[in-house]
């Protein structure tokens, strides 16, 4: 019995999580056009149409619908229900990790800040102020609610990579947009330095893993750039979870 009420409910924190995503697509989609996300119904942005509660259930509404909406039927993007789906795994990541409490809560805000961050910089490139004073706030959260994370390693997150990138960038200008480096500064404060430091490592792994993908299919030229907030989104939300495991296991070589 006890059993069927933790899994009924994790299929609620999954849903949770999974429907504050589907809010999140709207402030993916609204905030690189200058619309509001507070006021305002949802519309399908093909035909216009207001949609309806039965029509923005998540990732369930995508598949009966077969990823069609319901007045012109027109295709929906695939990654509408992505998000949605992630934000289910993230939400119960958050609990499975940090159990049933404000940890777990701070976590996934910091975790929705990161996504909607991620998708915006790919689809703009370019990071909102706004985006990076909320994983600002995050960390000034976080110092209270993870107080294992000293203050000193989080004052050191702040500068460890972000300082470094500031650098780079005066040497040799466009190496990195003023929106990473404002990132990195905010998220280094929540994550603390060994963290913030495995986090870029991370990224700069699969930044250069997709950089070196779009020169062979010659989607990109040598002196193009493309989004990088992404890949730092992605590291960091890495590190969240398995970042410690990972630290202590490469650790295990040095001793």
């Amino acid at each position: 019995m006890i059993e069927l009420i933790v899994i009924m409910l994790y299929i609620l924190v999954f849903f949770t999580g999974a429907a504050i995503f589907s809010f999140l697509n709207v402030v993916i989609y609204r905030t690189p056009r200058h619309l509001s996300f507070i006021t305002g119904r949802s519309i399908c942005p093909k035909c216009g149409k207001q949609l309806k509660a039965i029509d923005m259930f998540p990732i369930l509404n995508w598949v009966f619908l077969r990823g069609k909406c319901r007045f012109c039927k027109s295709p929906i993007s695939l990654r509408y229900p992505m998000v949605e789906l992630l934000g289910g795994v993230f939400a119960i990541l958050a609990v499975w990790q940090y159990g049933w409490s404000l940890q777990s809560v701070l976590i996934f805000a910091f975790l929705c800040i990161l996504t909607v961050t991620a998708f915006v910089d790919y689809d703009t490139m370019e990071i909102p102020n706004g985006f990076v004073i909320a994983a600002l706030i995050s960390g000034i959260a976080a110092i209270f609610l993870f107080p294992q994370i000293s203050l000193l390693s989080r004052l050191i997150g702040f500068l460890c990579v972000s300082l470094p990138m500031l650098l780079i960038t005066f040497l040799i200008p466009g190496a990195f947009g003023g929106g990473d480096i404002k990132l990195m500064a905010a998220c280094g404060l929540f994550l603390g330095w060994q963290l913030t430091l495995l986090s870029f490592f991370l990224a700069v792994l699969g930044g250069g893993a997709y950089g070196g993908w779009l020169l062979i299919t010659k989607k990109k030229g040598r002196k193009e750039h493309f989004a990088f907030g992404p890949f730092l989104c992605a590291g960091m939300a890495a590190a969240v979870f398995i970042g410690t495991p990972i630290i202590n296991w490469y650790a295990g070589f040095l001793y």
